[in-house]
């Protein structure tokens, strides 16, 4: 996964909803960034949820995969131990499961950075004390 970019939920809701205060910055990322960009289940899963009453919006992010725009490489089962450490980490913010992964992917990879509009991700650390590169705005 070297120089991936990982995406958060977010961004993928803004790009896809075109009320989102941020879709207009989404699209522009989403243009500019070169796919497959990565990401996981868990944040597919909250897209889903907040994009849950937008019919057009949930067959848009399917396209986002079936296009190979995103890509869903993480596996929860081979790294729950390390998601697990993390979440306890940053209970205190508190850190969602999707978070956690998008953390742990991070430092899976040499140089990636997090697409995000989550200012969280300012707080948490790769490797123990390592600041993670962001896209965001």
């Amino acid at each position: 996964m070297t120089g991936a970019t990982i995406v958060d939920t977010g961004p993928i809701v803004a790009l896809l909803s075109d009320s989102d205060r941020w879709h207009g910055w989404a699209k522009a990322q989403f243009a500019a960034l070169r796919a497959p960009l990565a990401t996981c289940e868990a944040v597919m899963s909250e897209a889903g949820y907040l994009l849950r009453g937008d019919r057009r919006a949930i067959e848009a992010l399917f396209g986002l995969l079936e296009r190979s725009v995103l890509k869903l490489e993480f596996r929860l089962a081979a790294e729950h131990r390390g998601v697990r450490a993390l979440m306890r980490r940053y209970a205190d913010v508190p850190m969602s499961l999707a978070d956690g992964c998008l953390v742990r992917m991070s430092e899976l990879s040499d140089d990636a950075s997090v697409l995000t509009l989550d200012s969280d991700f300012r707080i948490y650390r790769r490797l123990g004390r390592q600041t993670i590169p962001l896209v965001a705005p």
